[in-house]
C-alpha cells in the first residue's frame, strides 16, 4: 500500500481532507501513465517540485489537487547525495529504470505510457564560455522521439524551462512535436504563479513599452525566469506576437545608457519596483550590484527588456504602458519560498494536457523566449553586440485569458 493509499483508508482520509477516492479512473477513462525523466533529484530540486507533486498532489491556495494521472516510471541520470529519487520510487511503487527509453517501454520494445515529464534541471553538467548551462533536454528528447518513432505513435511531452540551450536544438525539438502531431508544453513556473495584484488585460491592447525585473543570477537559466514574465505579458499586444528582430545584452553602465536610448523607461522600474516585497531601498544605480539588461526588439517594432537588478531586489516584477492610460499598470508574480508552490498551477496546468490535450499558454511562448535567451548569451559572448535574429520569425496569439493562480499565494 503506498502512502496515498494508506491516508485514504485513515480517519484523515474518511474525513475528506486528503481527497480520497479510487485511483483507477478518471472523468476521461483509465488513468493516464506518466515517464519522469530526471536529471538529478533532491529536495527542493526542481524534479521534487514537479514529479514529486505529480506523486503526492498539490495545493492552490487552500484547495488540495490530487494528481490525476499515475508516474509509473521514473530515470535519473545523476545520482545526488541526498537523493530521495529511490526511496519516492519504492513508497509509490514506482519503477526506476536505467536508461529513457526503458522508462517509456516499462521494459518492452514499443512505447507503454501515455505521457513524459522531462525534467533537465539541476545536476552536474558544464557551463560553456557564453554562461550557458549545458542541460541535456535535447539528448533526453532525441531518445523520446527515437521510441515515438519506432513505436508508430507519440504522447504528450512538457520540459521545464526553456528548451535548450542552443536554438538549432530547441528549434529540433518543436518541430518534432510537430512532424509526429505531439501536445508540447514547456516553459518556466514564474508566468504562471500568483500575481499581486491580478494583473491582465485583454489581447489586442495597445501597449506601449514593456519591462519585466529578476535578481542577480544571470546565467541563461536566471535571466530565462524574467524573459517569460515579460513575454507573458507583452504577447497580448496589438495585433499578437509577431517574432523577435534582435536581440542585445548589456551590463553594468551600458544598462543605464540603454535607458537613456529609450530601451526601458524609469517611469516602469519604479513601477514595477513599487510592487515588490522585498526590494532594498535607496537608488537602484548603488544598489544592483552588476545590473544586467536584456534588450528585445519584436518584428512589429515594440521594444521591450527584462533587467537584472541583483542587490535592489530578487523578485519577479513586471510593468506595462498601455496607450492612453496616464500610469503603468504593474505587479509581482509571487514565488512563495516556504514551499516552491508556484510550480503547483504549472503542474496543474501539466495533467490537464495529459488527460484532455489541452494547452493553458502556446509552447511557442517559450519556443521564442528560448531563442532570444540563447541569442542573448551570444551577444554577451561577443562583446555585448546587437544580435540580428531573423529565425525567430515566430507568430502566436496568446490565451484569450491569461493563464495564472489566483489568490495570494502560499
Amino acid at each position: 500500500m503506498n502512502r496515498r493509499d494508506f491516508l485514504a483508508s485513515t480517519a484523515l482520509g474518511a474525513a475528506g481532507l486528503l481527497l480520497p477516492g479510487p485511483r483507477s479512473l478518471t472523468a476521461q477513462g483509465p488513468r493516464k501513465r506518466i515517464a519522469a525523466l530526471s536529471t538529478t533529484y533532491h529536495v527542493r530540486s526542481h524534479s521534487d517540485n514537479f514529479i514529486s507533486r505529480f506523486l503526492e498532489g498539490w495545493w492552490i491556495g487552500d484547495k488540495y489537487h490530487e494528481a490525476p494521472v499515475d508516474v509509473v516510471s521514473l530515470f535519473v541520470e545523476q545520482e545526488h547525495d541526498a537523493d530521495v529519487s529511490t526511496r519516492l520510487a519504492r513508497s509509490w511503487g514506482v519503477k526506476k529504470v536505467r536508461t529513457i527509453p526503458e522508462a517509456l517501454t516499462l521494459g518492452g520494445k514499443e512505447l507503454a505510457v501515455d505521457g513524459v515529464l522531462l525534467i533537465g534541471e539541476h545536476g552536474k553538467y558544464p557551463t560553456n564560455v557564453k554562461n550557458q548551462h549545458l542541460y541535456p533536454r535535447y539528448r533526453f528528447m532525441e531518445q523520446v522521439v527515437s521510441v515515438f518513432k519506432r513505436s508508430g505513435r507519440a504522447v504528450p511531452v512538457f520540459n521545464d524551462k526553456h528548451l535548450s540551450y542552443d536554438w538549432s536544438k530547441a528549434r529540433q525539438m518543436y518541430d518534432w512535436s510537430r512532424e509526429l502531431n505531439f501536445p508540447l508544453m514547456a516553459g518556466s513556473s514564474v508566468s504562471v504563479t500568483f500575481r499581486r495584484p491580478e494583473l491582465d488585460f485583454p489581447l489586442d491592447t495597445e501597449l506601449e513599452q514593456g519591462i519585466a525585473v529578476g535578481g542577480g543570477w544571470v546565467g541563461d537559466g536566471g535571466l530565462l525566469h524574467i524573459l517569460e514574465t515579460l513575454q507573458c505579458f507583452v504577447e497580448r499586444r496589438k495585433g499578437g506576437e509577431t517574432g523577435v528582430k534582435s536581440v542585445q545584452l548589456v551590463t553594468d553602465e551600458a544598462v543605464w545608457k540603454a535607458e537613456k536610448d529609450g530601451w526601458w523607461s524609469r517611469e516602469l522600474l519604479e513601477a514595477a519596483l513599487s510592487r515588490g516585497r522585498n526590494v532594498t531601498p535607496g537608488p537602484v544605480q548603488e544598489k544592483a550590484r552588476r545590473p544586467v539588461a536584456c534588450l528585445v526588439e519584436y518584428n512589429d517594432g515594440f521594444r521591450a527588456a527584462a533587467l537584472g537588478l541583483g542587490g535592489k531586489t530578487s523578485e519577479y516584477l513586471a510593468a506595462v504602458k498601455i496607450k492612453g492610460e496616464p500610469k503603468p499598470q504593474a505587479t509581482l508574480c509571487y514565488i512563495p519560498t516556504e514551499n516552491s508552490n508556484n510550480f503547483s498551477p504549472l503542474v496543474d496546468s501539466i495533467a490537464r494536457m495529459y488527460t484532455h490535450g489541452t494547452h493553458d499558454y502556446a509552447v511557442e511562448r517559450t519556443l521564442l523566449t528560448t531563442g532570444a535567451l540563447s541569442f542573448l548569451m551570444e551577444s554577451w559572448h561577443q562583446g555585448q553586440v546587437r544580435v540580428e535574429t531573423p529565425m525567430l520569425n515566430i507568430k502566436y496569439r496568446g490565451p484569450e485569458k491569461s493563464y495564472f493562480a489566483h489568490g495570494m499565494g502560499s
